[in-house]
């Protein structure tokens, strides 16, 4: 059996041929690399990481290094923390690693064909298609509708609700109108709770899908979306819609060819799953940090007074809004851990890594280690103005990805993040109880396990 597979030819096969074709690495293999024994393989221990990974991210961290061994969906696999890894995995510059297969055991039977579960020269040919829906004019588009929406989204909520599930159904009606550019209405429930089932299932420990568990929801769910979609696609092709789904349905591939129905259904069930479910996660995230620190939200109120009016054209303006998000984001990223698998065998640390052994970085830690983030439990926005970006390693900070497979949508997410803190802090004060401690959820997106109650006092 090849002990590598390149990239450029990988595309011919299908994804499950592709993950065969290598060898899975036993615990025999990686027993070189630090790590914990080979008993800790279980379910109960899969259970208890699940629960808490921060704490046994670093607690394998003190204990085996920046290059360990451990446990994870597929078997024994290695983790790489710090920026250099987080640099070498995610630039990939000698086609070290596929993205597809990593993500294979996560998200192959939710989220298929996603540009995550692609590699070049494939994933290049479907990010070119995509991104004529991330352009100036639809950009522009999307703006003044996340606009509306937003507003009249804040001025329905009173002044004591729980937060996580307030923006998560604000976030889903806004995808109904820039992705969709359909009014949704009740279907708004039905289609939430297939997409929070999908991402529940894409890490649940029992992988296949028997009847009653999260893998059997999450594959239902997917399959009301993608007969949502199918029913859909005719009515946008070679119209004139700008919402994402019409863009898609008119996006034409390096051959000049209209992307198949197939291929339209996936990119959009990954992009309301990565676009929506992301979102929430981090606009929940910086409304705590705010409303956990005053003294912060204070700062960013005083830019938001200073310029009451937002436009797509004065967007760049609102800069401390933007380190608001990034820190927000630096503190609960809300892809917690990036994995890819080795399709050649590398050295890294002073480890052979052996062809076919899953990898995985680790954002949620090494955005949290004292060695490249002064103070780094502390919320601090000040940290992403231009002067302190220059000063630190380009891959510490990385919620994007980067690479080739940064987040085609990440401008997108800065947009809408501004448009709702402009709109939230020109309105309201969040705050939280005394002594009000959440308990988050970090796998597979951070949530508060609480649904984080919060006051938004009006001004």
């Amino acid at each position: 059996m090849s002990e590598s597979l390149t990239l450029n030819t990988a595309h011919q096969q299908t994804p499950e041929e592709r993950f065969a074709q290598l060898p899975e690495p036993s615990f025999a293999d990686l027993a070189h690399i630090p790590g914990p024994p080979e008993s800790r393989r279980s379910m109960l221990y899969m259970y208890r990481v699940m629960r808490d990974p921060l704490h046994f991210s670093r607690q394998s961290y003190q204990e085996y290094g920046a290059v360990s061994r451990g446990i994870n969906f597929n078997g024994w696999g290695v983790t790489l923390i710090g920026p250099d890894a987080q640099e070498l995995i995610l630039v990939n510059r000698d086609e070290i690693v596929s993205s597809e297969q990593g993500w294979h055991t996560v998200l192959y039977k939710l989220f298929p064909r996603g540009l995550m579960l692609m590699d070049n020269p494939e994933h290049r040919n479907h990010r070119r298609a995509l991104s004529v829906a991330f352009k100036i004019e639809p950009m522009r588009h999307y703006f003044n509708g996340l606009q509306r929406g937003v507003t009249r989204g804040i001025n329905q909520w009173g002044t004591e609700l729980k937060f996580y599930p307030a923006i998560k159904q604000l976030t889903l009606d806004l995808a109904a109108d820039a992705f969709l550019g359909l009014p949704w209405g009740p279907e708004a429930q039905r289609i939430n709770t297939a997409f929070v089932d999908m991402v529940q299932a894409s890490v649940t420990v029992i992988r296949k899908p028997i009847i009653g568990t999260p893998m059997w929801r999450g594959i239902r769910g997917r399959q009301l979306l993608c007969d949502f979609f199918k029913q859909e696609i005719p009515k946008r092709r070679g119209g004139d819609g700008e919402d994402f789904f019409s863009q898609f349905c008119n996006a034409r591939n390096d051959n000049g060819e209209l992307l198949s129905d197939q291929e339209v259904i996936d990119h959009m069930n990954f992009l309301m799953m990565a676009a929506h479910d992301t979102l929430t996660s981090s606009l929940t995230s910086a409304v705590y940090f705010l409303a956990a620190n005053p003294q912060w939200m204070t700062w960013a109120c005083e830019e938001v007074d200073r310029q009451p009016e937002i436009s797509y054209d004065n967007l760049n303006d609102f800069e401390r809004l933007e380190m608001v998000f990034k820190e927000a984001m630096r503190l609960n990223p809300p892809v917690p851990v990036i994995p890819r698998r080795a399709v050649k065998p590398f050295s890294y640390g002073g480890y052979d890594i052996p062809a076919g052994s899953m990898v995985s970085i680790n954002p949620m830690l090494t955005h949290r280690l004292p060695e490249f983030w002064d103070d780094p439990e502390s919320f601090n926005p000040e940290r992403f103005t231009v002067e302190e970006t220059r000063k630190r390693h380009r891959y510490a900070w990385v919620p994007y990805g980067g690479g080739s497979h940064m987040c085609l949508g990440l401008h997108f997410a800065y947009m809408q993040a501004k448009v709702f803190l402009h709109a939230l802090l020109l309105q309201r004060r969040p705050s939280l109880k005394a002594g009000y401690e959440p308990n988050w959820a970090r796998f597979p997106i951070p949530r508060p396990r609480d649904q984080l109650p919060i006051q938004l006092k009006r001004r």
